[in-house]
């Protein structure tokens, strides 16, 4: 398995948090697993809760109808690259 990086494994912890993933410890996360359906099997109310927990996080909003959130949301790795480029804080 492939360590996270320690942007990731941030990123994961919040996931983890705000979502209450039982069972699952932020360092087990896969970088590259899908977040939704066959990974960690999210759904879009968790995109929601997440949306909103990155936005009081960094300080920067995931739009809804963004089209690039399939890309975004893809895996814990392409998350965590977009959040490194926009968040504030």
């Amino acid at each position: 398995m492939e360590a996270l990086a320690p942007f990731e494994l941030e990123v994961a912890r919040l996931l983890v948090e705000t979502l209450h993933l039982e069972g699952i410890a932020p360092e087990d996360i896969e970088p590259e697993a899908p977040l939704f359906g066959e990974g960690l099997g999210l759904d879009s109310i968790d995109a929601l809760e997440l949306a909103l927990a990155i936005a009081k996080t960094y300080g920067f909003q995931l739009r809804s109808d963004d089209q690039q959130n399939r890309r975004i949301f893809a895996s814990l790795r392409a998350l965590s690259q977009h959040i490194a480029q926009r968040r504030i804080r």
